[in-house]
């Protein structure tokens, strides 16, 4: 590829990194500030609040990704970009300077919501802004190499924020991470946001979209997406078994180690920090394969490979008895996750034509992880808390079926033209046609 092409890459991949930094520092952090913003007791119970309201930032994403994603088709996916960072930014600050229980009751719990609602209404609109740009300002050819920088640059966010989780718990004692430690990511996750907000002003838009002749006043409108409608469901499907085992291996993983293995906090926070690394890494090779042997065989993989080892993994992680058990585990796992991570964000572009892409991809993509990806950490810990832990194995491994089935019945994308007008790349009805012969 190009200067360019790495140029906007490089760019959109920037934001998208600072983007889930925030998002993920939530998770990261929760048993740092669970218990300052409720009232203390059982410390399973705070983290079920807290992570209850990381849930409810999900549940706003349908409503980001409907309204960003029809400012990514009205207005341009760079329009759509800068607005993502910006409310990313707002709610960065609102947790970092939120009061705790014991000088505000439950009003910093509130705040704490209000933040994590606008951070679900930025991150809703922020996957299909940059899942479209970069799909759409790749070469051709290399497509799922490309979009694969999409969960480069959202682990890249993750890691930077386990990176300095670890800093700050070899820097800080205990009690001053519970006391006030926990707020210094949320403070260099705003100034992250301005910088990126100075970036994006600058960002070229897709040549795809802006030689789009569709009619101007149907672009990302619900009407036209219900054109597309088994397109979109077919996005929710094939979202579903991915999203669960994505949150559970990375989001819950430190969690479940500390909580149910008996790892400290420190070891359990290294192999995830470990892990990430090389699941980063993985993105871009898994990528370039999907451009030589298509899309579907790495899905299959990812589901058969889900469906059958989340309940062996799941256990072992378990009984792990130190870092480098656990570090084998989580690899092993996130090896199969990189089979949907790698390409998801290039597949969900390929089913739409450009005057509804970002619309499709974000409402449904928005809705599966509001119903599967936010409540999985929860969903973990009521079966926790209900003494059958290992229900929850069980729940990651048969969403992961279902989309198996999705991944086995769909259409191959690989070859698509981004500029087609009608979109028949899921159903397997050979309707698509196209008008644009370039993408840049």
């Amino acid at each position: 590829m190009g200067r360019q092409h790495w140029k906007k890459i490089w760019v959109g991949s920037a934001g998208n990194m600072v983007e889930w930094y925030d998002w993920f520092v939530y998770a990261s952090f929760a048993t740092y500030f669970a218990g300052a913003f409720f009232p203390s007791g059982n410390p399973t119970a705070q983290l079920m609040n807290t992570a209850g309201i990381f849930a409810v930032g999900f549940f706003m994403r349908p409503v980001g990704g409907w309204l960003l994603g029809r400012v990514g088709d009205r207005k341009g996916r760079k329009a759509a970009l800068t607005l993502t960072v910006t409310l990313m930014s707002a709610s960065a600050v609102l947790i970092a300077v939120a009061p705790t229980y014991g000088v505000a009751g439950y009003g910093g719990a509130l705040v704490l919501l209000v933040a994590r609602l606008l951070q679900g209404l930025s991150v809703g609109g922020e996957y299909a802004a940059s899942a479209t740009y970069l799909t759409e300002a790749s070469d051709p050819r290399r497509r799922g190499f490309a979009s694969s920088f999409q969960y480069v640059s959202m682990t890249a966010g993750q890691i930077a924020g386990l990176g300095l989780l670890i800093v700050l718990q070899h820097t800080l004692s205990e009690d001053a991470l519970h006391s006030y430690g926990w707020r210094i990511p949320f403070a260099v996750g705003a100034l992250g946001a301005a910088v990126v907000f100075y970036l994006r002003r600058n960002l070229l838009e897709t040549e795809v979209y802006e030689e789009d002749t569709s009619h101007a006043g149907e672009r990302g409108t619900l009407r036209a997406l219900w054109q597309h409608r088994r397109e979109a469901f077919l996005v929710v499907a094939l979202t579903m078994g991915g999203t669960v085992a994505y949150y559970t291996y990375t989001t819950y993983l430190t969690k479940y180690l500390s909580n149910s293995a008996g790892l400290s906090k420190q070891t359990a926070t290294l192999v995830s920090f470990t892990a990430l690394i090389v699941f980063a890494c993985l993105q871009p090779l898994a990528g370039a394969l999907s451009d030589r042997v298509g899309r579907r065989p790495l899905l299959i993989t990812f589901a058969v490979g889900s469906t059958v080892l989340t309940v062996p993994i799941m256990t072992l992680l378990k009984h792990a008895d130190g870092y480098w058990s656990a570090l084998g585990l989580a690899l092993l796992a996130l090896v199969v996750v990189t089979g949907y991570t790698s390409i998801n964000a290039c597949v969900k572009a390929e089913l739409f034509p450009t005057g509804v892409r970002a619309l499709g991809v974000a409402l449904p993509y928005a809705l599966a992880n509001a119903l599967f990806g936010g409540t999985a950490e929860y969903v973990a810990l009521w079966f926790k808390k209900g003494g059958i832990e290992s229900g929850f194995s069980w729940y990651v491994a048969a969403c992961a079926a279902v989309s198996l089935v999705v991944y086995v019945t769909m259409r191959e994308t690989k070859d698509l033209d981004l500029g087609r007008v009608k979109s028949g790349a899921g159903t397997g009805d050979g309707s698509a046609e196209s008008t644009v012969t370039t993408a840049s």
